[in-house]
């Protein structure tokens, strides 16, 4: 059901599981201590003061931590969520209850509500938007251009937004600046390599009860998130085939002691699939034709639109829910086809999504990135900027702190010498 409240517009599945979701927020903030460094350095020097943002992302115990941290900063900030099937119930209803942040997303919500709700980020008519796959951005560009001149900037932190925003310039529909927080050192390294790695296997088991040893787990992608799933993967036992578009990276798999082919060959050998591309029906009509009967089919990408849903279902006689998250397509053929998370982001359907401490870099990135939109508002051409390798390297300068640990520093001498082109010897 929707809840109401006559001290905060929100939309959210039930406030009375604010307090589950407080305790799930603290537990979280044990993992995240780089944020909460600067959400203490935000409280005293009020960054956004007066700055209206929009955020849509993931509604999890990690996000509420930046959400969070952005008020603190002084912004005037709602939070809407990136996808249908990520939201944790129970941290909206603490965002709202106990933070007095609103928030409009509910788990499971329909293609109409997200796109309401996609409205109701830019009703807010923000400075500043923090996105996750595009939406809110493409959705001003294409229906609210008038709104352009209230914006300072975005921040992205997908590789699927990264790809639409590039689009965008490419069309020269980008007119402002965007921080492209997905290729920061510190959060593909980290977030997509082990946090998606881990996440993604966690959603499948959990949505499964498989067992991963011995089973031949196909990895479509070999960029960040495909290399950390194809890791864990095997580390957990299976042997894994990675496919790939790029020649480069079917090499990197190849030498990382992956098997590498096409998914039209791959198709007929996997057991468990997990699209991790960006792409579209990566997985389609011809695959799901040579699978094997009861081969499992996931996704880890940001879009539900990496498996081609709609020709499967046009296989099947019957489609009929097995466990929480898990569909099988019974085909005309007489085999069956097992569908994970609806194709969507498994790890944030069927589990909680990445750790929290591999969000507490990303989320540092998403805030030090709005906040170096403000303080270059007006200097920043149109286009999309990295985030400076100064604030990447003070993240993880202050996550080695935090755990403890500390590293090497040049001595003057080596100082010189790596400054100097006649020093070779």
């Amino acid at each position: 059901m929707t809840a109401t409240s006559p001290r905060l517009k929100h939309e959210v599945k039930d406030l009375a599981l604010a307090p589950l979701g407080r305790q799930r927020i603290e537990w979280a903030g044990r993992e995240m201590p780089v944020l909460k460094q600067i959400r203490d350095r935000f409280e005293k020097e009020k960054p956004f003061a007066g700055i209206r943002i929009s955020a849509c992302c993931h509604v999890t115990t990690e996000t509420a931590h930046l959400a969070i941290a952005l008020k603190a900063g002084g912004a005037d900030a709602i939070l809407i969520a990136s996808n249908p099937l990520s939201t944790q119930d129970d941290v909206a209803a603490s965002l709202v209850v106990d933070y007095g942040i609103p928030v409009f997303a509910i788990k499971g919500e329909d293609e109409a509500t997200y796109s309401r709700h996609v409205q109701v980020a830019l009703d807010h008519r923000p400075n500043i938007i923090i996105d996750d796959g595009c939406d809110v951005v493409a959705t001003l560009i294409q229906q609210r251009p008038h709104q352009i001149a209230d914006l300072i900037g975005t921040t992205e932190e997908t590789t699927t937004g990264i790809v639409r925003l590039q689009a965008m310039l490419k069309d020269g529909v980008l007119t402002f600046p965007a921080m492209n927080v997905n290729d920061a050192d510190t959060k593909h390294f980290f977030d997509n390599r082990y946090g998606t790695g881990q996440s993604t296997l966690d959603g499948i088991i959990r949505a499964t009860n498989v067992l991963l040893a011995g089973k031949t787990v196909v990895v479509a992608g070999y960029g960040w998130c495909g290399k950390g799933t194809a890791m864990r993967a095997s580390g957990m036992g299976a042997s894994v085939i990675v496919t790939e578009i790029d020649p480069v990276k079917g090499i990197e798999a190849v030498m990382d002691g992956f098997r590498v082919m096409p998914m039209a060959q791959a198709a007929a050998l996997g057991d468990i699939f997990i699209t991790v591309t960006g792409n579209k029906h990566v997985i389609r009509s011809e695959h799901f034709d040579v699978m094997k009967d009861g081969a499992m089919v996931c996704n880890s990408g940001h879009f539900d639109i990496e498996i081609d849903l709609k020709s499967l279902a046009s296989k099947a006689s019957e489609v009929k829910d097995v466990r929480p998250f898990t569909q099988e397509y019974k085909l005309k053929s007489g085999k069956s086809v097992v569908v994970l998370g609806e194709g969507r982001l498994i790890n944030l359907s069927a589990a909680e999504g990445h750790p929290s401490a591999v969000m507490d870099m990303s989320f540092a990135n998403q805030a030090m990135g709005a906040e170096f939109l403000v303080k270059n508002k007006g200097k920043l051409a149109a286009g999309i900027h990295s985030i400076p390798a100064d604030v990447d390297k003070e993240i993880a300068r202050l996550k080695l702190q935090a755990m403890g640990i500390t590293v090497d520093t040049l001595t003057q001498d080596q100082i010189d010498y790596s400054n100097s082109w006649t020093s070779g010897t």
